[in-house]
């Protein structure tokens, strides 16, 4: 692989694309540590040392943003205002068939819904920009913190800082195309890629120099390293339902009478079935940091849902990301719209009756693939929680399922585009 690596790097026009990549991927870390104006770094670095641990409201949106959240910096909103957009315009196609229509007319209709996917991320960021800002002026962000990081919060210069972080959102968004045109990769994945991966050697060094950090360093490590080789041998399995297409004769020409397979994931849902189950479990925490915190309802909130290690927290947690697996594995695969395409072209699955038939072949197999599909995500996003809680390791480490899926998943998908460029080269690639 690194044999590999090094040709690529011999390819003018790969290299530029990999420099390119690199490149802006730095902007991007460089930006997750500037400061916002209005706030002051000195007072945020004192808070993050005396809250270091206890700090769990908005910890996704911090997942994503590399720690820049915590910080308060030009980056702090990430990129999770566009996650957030995406998941809503897919979502909207269900309940808005203009949206279904745009999404049917091809590139075009592709490239409207990207707008209006800019637009709603846009808005996102000045709301979340506007409840960062507010939650740092109360002083829950950083609970307990004994300095103002906001110390002048007059109406000008919230509004500044509203208006930096939104357009510390935009530059990001703007980046990741960037680096999906003209780089190597999906540039918002690659994007996220970035904001987890540079948090493991502070989460690591955290870990190492506590009590026993040695020990605990080595199964942390190993737990991480198992759960790797689970997500690549999952992510990469697949069920290949076959596909023969009819011989039709077109002008004097005989088209058609191939085969080929419909890969069907076992995990079709991605990430995102945990994503929101955190974010749904996150609400119970903001509701216990705006309300009194010696009120029965919040003691209770606060020992069963907002606490990672109990019992009816785990529960929920499971539920959730099962249900949503099934939820949004049927709302982007439609089995009727794949049997009238099939149809359409003169493909059949053998056995199977084009049509109807097809369609209810295809639901019975997504539904039976889904179940073990989602109790693989459930296990990704347990074990290394469930690890951690018994090996009494308490710091913010962003080995969680979603980090970890997000991470390999990635990998994955860039390694194998270069893999793809380095063939049509006539390397060997990777492979061999």
């Amino acid at each position: 692989m690194l044999s590999a690596f090094v040709r690529a790097f011999k390819t003018p026009d790969l290299r530029r694309k990999l420099l390119f990549t690199i490149a802006v991927m730095s902007i991007f870390r460089v930006g997750s540590f500037l400061p916002t104006p209005g706030v002051s770094y000195s007072n945020v670095q004192v808070c993050i040392g005396e809250t270091a641990g206890n700090n769990d409201l908005l910890g996704l949106v911090n997942l994503f943003s590399g720690g820049a959240l915590l910080q308060l910096s030009v980056f702090a909103l990430g990129i999770m205002p566009y996650i957030t957009a995406s998941i809503i315009v897919q979502l909207l196609r269900v309940v808005i068939p203009r949206f279904e229509a745009l999404h049917k007319e091809g590139q075009s209709g592709t490239a409207k819904l990207t707008q209006y996917t800019r637009y709603l991320t846009i808005a996102l960021a000045i709301l979340q920009s506007t409840t960062v800002i507010t939650v740092a002026r109360s002083g829950r962000l950083f609970s307990g913190c004994s300095v103002d990081v906001i110390p002048n919060a007059g109406v000008l210069t919230i509004v500044l800082m509203v208006l930096t972080m939104t357009a510390g959102t935009g530059l990001i968004m703007w980046l990741g195309e960037l680096i999906s045109e003209r780089g190597i990769g999906n540039g918002m994945s690659l994007l996220i890629f970035t904001s987890i991966a540079a948090r493991f050697p502070t989460s690591l060094w955290s870990i190492a120099g506590g009590d026993n950090g040695p020990t605990k360093f080595v199964i942390v490590l190993a737990i991480v390293v198992l759960v790797i080789a689970l997500v690549v041998f999952v992510e990469q399995s697949q069920r290949r339902i076959p596909v023969q297409y009819a011989k039709r004769m077109v002008g004097r020409r005989m088209y058609g009478g191939s085969s080929t397979y419909i890969p069907i994931k076992i995990n079709m849902a991605g990430v995102i079935p945990i994503i929101f189950a955190s974010s749904l479990l996150s609400v119970p925490g903001l509701l216990a940091q705006f309300a009194d915190k010696n009120a029965d309802w919040v003691v209770w909130l606060t020992n069963n849902l907002v606490n990672q290690a109990a019992p009816l927290h785990l529960g929920i947690y499971v539920v959730l990301i099962i249900f949503f697996c099934y939820f949004y594995t049927a709302i982007t695969f439609n089995p009727d719209e794949v049997a009238d395409n099939m149809k359409k072209y003169g493909g059949f699955i053998p056995g199977i009756r084009a049509g109807r038939p097809t369609a209810e072949y295809l639901s019975f197999v997504i539904s039976r693939i889904t179940a073990p599909g989602s109790v693989y995500l459930a296990l990704v996003a347990l074990v290394p929680t469930i690890a951690f809680i018994l090996l009494g390791i308490t710091q913010n480490i962003p080995f969680g399922g979603a980090s970890i899926l997000i991470v390999v998943g990635v990998g994955l998908e860039t390694v194998k585009q270069i893999e793809s460029q380095l063939q049509q080269r006539h390397y060997e690639g990777f492979l061999r």
